[in-house]
Formats: C-alpha cells, sequence, structure tokens
C-alpha cells in the first residue's frame, strides 16, 4: 500500500468484522434450524444488547451484541424479524425446555 493510504486493515477492525459475521452466523443457524425465528432486542447496559430468538417451533436462545444498533443490523443481515416488545402472541410461542423450569424453580427456592 502507498504511504498515506488510509484503507489499512488493523487487527482491532479485522476482530470487530469477525464477531460480526460470527454474530449473522449464529443467528442464521438458529433460524435454520428452528424454522425460522423472531428476535427480541434488550438493552442490558454495559454489557451491550441480547437477542432473544424464539424459533418457530417454539425453541428460543439469545446471542450478545456490543449494542442495539449493531443487534439490528445482525438481524436483518441474517434474515431475522425483529419484534419492538414482548408480544403476547411471541410468549404464548415459546416452549422452555424441562430444564430450564427445573433450575427456575431451584432459584426461587433457594431465595
Amino acid at each position: 500500500m502507498a504511504d498515506g493510504s488510509d484503507t489499512t486493515l488493523t487487527a482491532e477492525q479485522t476482530a470487530d468484522e469477525q464477531a460480526h459475521h460470527g454474530l449473522v452466523a449464529g443467528l442464521k443457524a438458529f433460524a435454520a434450524g428452528h424454522g425460522g425465528a423472531k428476535a427480541v432486542i434488550e438493552y442490558v447496559g454495559k454489557r451491550g444488547a441480547r437477542i432473544v430468538l424464539v424459533g418457530s417451533d417454539g425453541e428460543w436462545g439469545d446471542q450478545f451484541a456490543e449494542d442495539t444498533v449493531t443487534a439490528r443490523e445482525a438481524c436483518a443481515q441474517a434474515g431475522v424479524t425483529v419484534e419492538n416488545a414482548w408480544e403476547r402472541e411471541l410468549m404464548d410461542q415459546m416452549r422452555p425446555s424441562n430444564d430450564l423450569w427445573r433450575s427456575m424453580a431451584r432459584r426461587t427456592m433457594a431465595r
């Protein structure tokens, strides 16, 4: 590259791009494995944004992004519809596993 070029890649840019591509790939994989998916993006402070995915089959999972803008962009690139809030229909679609119910019961009983 010529001196003074502003197109030089840095390790930080490459790491950020890889993380973004990994996020998009994770969203696509979840949607493909569960017959499609919808997402709700939750701001979680300094941690960033949590993308909660609900598959068409009722399974759910989550991914983290550095902020809500990145989360929305990743969902758009992955073809995952983003809901604005937790609507009743989306909540009714979720099917928590028995292991999750047991873990939630232990947390409640331990308080």
